[in-house]
């Protein structure tokens, strides 16, 4: 469709494809002023963040009772946005390193955009069990260090698995996010016009100079951590859910969570995915670069992940009416009927019955359309987790401990504040650091094979 044309797409004539490349991504860090829509999207982001850290100052001093934790939900609200965060970090690396390992350059385009949010969601996860202890100054009991008391942390309980496995994938995806930038540091550094410009990148190249000794050693350190970084994919959300699974609860005693969990990690990171990508290709014009084809694949994936999801949503009820356990089945019929059906339906409506759009071919090449049910991809899956970790708790074994969870005003700044301190991030990612990996681009673009510009 057409769309106004951005100041970035204004290349030097004459230049071919691979300059082109070079000029549309570079330019975004090189011009002295970024356009408007930045500005006015890294104001919003920064007044969430103010509000963040305001929260998080209000419940140092007021303690946890600022939350609406209550009993018999006392996993609540930042366990819920801690679950959402981390699922949103995983299309990063599966776009990275799985697509990576089985050869899909269609990956080039966007892999930048998805490594960034992954570091960025995984900072964003890890800030809420350290604000849910309930003693924020003191998370670092959930460390093996040594101490006065010479106590250890209780490797049994999973929420210290999760310490293990989100820190192992945070410093994995932070190391593989970073190689993959030397090659463009070094092209940032060689355009610099400053001194200040050139030393900070120059830094960051560590010393690239792109002779055949280092591009081979790079693409085998490449692969070795595309290697190490797959099976984190899978074991990571799959950890998370453990936090759920290995618990006696109705609803969450379940073997189904782990690959419940990793399907909607992946559904959903897309989803962020594309509502990242389809306003960077409009306002940094990239849309050469990021072409419809890229994000027609990507809603091909949110369909089919979504298909799996909601086979997941089904094959519960299944469940829970095959095994006679008349628990089990309580809990899923109070989902879908009880005092938080509004959720249950929100959540199969945005990750169910929204993506079904892109059985349609105008729809999945429509960036707006993909925008949209991005958006309410991301808020289906944030429902997910309210779902499975709320209406689980407020309704247990005894009528007798049955309660009515209400977030307070805090419980939503802070989330809110979250969003914050992740678009924050992300555009500073983008005014400052390269956001397409131009070195895969050139290595696959169709002008290298002959063809021309506009395909992909």
């Amino acid at each position: 469709m057409a769309m106004a044309q951005s100041p970035f797409d204004l290349a030097p004539q004459g230049e071919n494809a691979f300059a082109r490349i070079t000029h549309n991504v570079a330019r975004v860090a090189e011009v002295p002023k970024p356009p408007r829509g930045w500005y006015i999207a890294f104001g919003i982001a920064l007044s969430l963040l103010s509000v963040f850290g305001v929260s998080i100052g209000w419940l140092f001093w007021q303690g946890i009772g600022i939350f609406g934790n209550m009993n018999p939900v006392f996993w609540a609200m930042p366990i819920v946005n801690f679950v959402f965060w981390v699922g949103i970090g995983h299309a990063g690396t599966l776009i990275s390193a799985i697509l990576y390992l089985l050869r899909q350059n269609w990956r080039t385009a966007i892999n930048r955009f998805a490594e960034a949010m992954t570091i960025f969601a995984v900072i964003c996860a890890g800030i809420f069990p350290g604000l849910h202890v309930g003693r924020p100054w003191l998370p670092y009991w959930m460390f093996p260090l040594p101490n006065q008391m010479s106590m250890w942390p209780q490797f049994r309980s999973p929420l210290e698995w999760d310490v293990f496995a989100v820190g192992t994938y945070f410093t994995v995806s932070t190391l593989f996010w970073y190689m993959g930038m030397i090659p463009d540091f070094g092209t940032f550094r060689d355009r610099s016009t400053t001194k200040l410009r050139k030393a900070i990148y120059g830094a960051l190249a560590m010393g690239w100079r792109g002779p055949s000794r280092q591009w081979h050693r790079y693409e085998r350190a490449y692969l070795i951590l595309a290697a190490l970084a797959t099976p984190l994919v899978l074991s990571v959300h799959s950890v998370v859910s453990f936090d759920f699974a290995t618990a006696q609860l109705p609803g969450w005693h379940a073997t189904i969570f782990p690959p419940y969990f990793v399907a909607g990690a992946i559904f959903g990171g897309f989803a962020m995915v594309v509502t990242l990508a389809v306003p960077a290709r409009q306002f940094f014009g990239l849309k050469r670069i990021i072409t419809v084809g890229h994000l027609e694949l990507m809603a091909k994936i949110i369909l089919a992940t979504g298909m799996m999801v909601g086979y997941a949503y089904s094959m519960e009820f299944f469940i829970a009416w095959y095994g006679g356990n008349d628990y089990e089945m309580f809990t899923f019929f109070n989902r879908a009927l009880g005092p938080y059906a509004w959720s249950y339906w929100c959540m199969i409506f945005c990750n169910v019955v929204s993506p079904q759009v892109f059985w349609s071919k105008k729809m999945r090449t429509n960036p707006w359309v993909i925008l949209g049910v991005g958006v309410l991809v991301n808020i289906g899956m944030w429902f997910e987790r309210f779902v499975i970790v709320i209406t689980s708790l407020s309704r247990d074994f005894l009528p007798s401990s049955w309660g009515y969870y209400k977030p307070t005003f805090w419980d939503f700044s802070l989330l809110a504040g979250s969003f914050g301190l992740f678009f924050t991030l992300f555009l500073l990612f983008c005014r400052y650091l390269p956001m397409v990996a131009m070195a895969e681009v050139k290595a696959f673009h169709p002008s290298a094979h002959g063809h021309g510009d506009e395909h992909h």
